[in-house]
């Protein structure tokens, strides 16, 4: 199944979804969500400005995760009356329950803890490998600081770099510093 055109294309919270004669019930939700940010007297139902101002602003929220997804995932998530629904319902998909999200946790720390840098790999590839599992980590709420992934780094270097890691670990801008992010690109083993 091929995504509707305007996905295609990107797409603006500002203009209604334009249907393009396939896509009905993914385009229906869609459009009744826009009219509903839009202005929620074009249903035609009354309420008092309070209840208004709720449902705009639910539609609104609504409306753009909406647009954030594609078919797919809109396929999910459709039967969502509000975003907090859909919010859930992708962070469930996506992360798991507390039982699954640990799990990953369990995996991904065990990784981290595990990890060597491989025979002829480049520096700058084995910071993006570590870099994946630490943003995954942060993610899921397991930050790993800095500091421990700097000293992750250095101690899984090469041999060859002994004499760099030293004068790294003994600069006085070492000790205590923010360490930011190095630039692993510059050399490579």
């Amino acid at each position: 199944m091929a995504a509707p055109l305007n996905l295609e294309r990107g797409q603006s919270s500002t203009r209604p979804p334009r249907f393009n004669g396939h896509f009905y019930s993914w385009w229906k939700v869609r459009m009744h969500d826009y009219l509903m940010a839009e202005d929620s007297e074009l249903w035609d139902i009354k309420y008092d400005e309070a209840d208004r101002i709720k449902i705009e602003k639910g539609y609104k929220a609504k409306t753009l995760l909406v647009y954030g997804i594609g078919p797919d995932e809109f396929n999910r998530v459709s039967a969502c009356e509000s975003a907090k629904e859909i919010w859930d319902c992708l962070k469930t998909t996506h992360e798991g329950t507390k039982q699954v999200k640990e799990s990953k946790i369990d995996m991904l720390t065990s990784l981290y803890e595990n990890f060597k840098m491989k025979e002829g790999e480049t520096i700058h590839d084995m910071f993006t490998k570590l870099s994946s599992i630490t943003n995954e980590l942060q993610s899921l709420g397991e930050p790993i600081s800095m500091r421990k992934q700097v000293r992750k780094v250095l101690l899984i270097l090469p041999k060859s770099w002994e004499s760099k890691v030293y004068s790294i670990t003994e600069a006085k801008d070492f000790k205590g510093a923010d360490y930011g992010c190095f630039d692993w690109k510059s050399e490579d083993t």
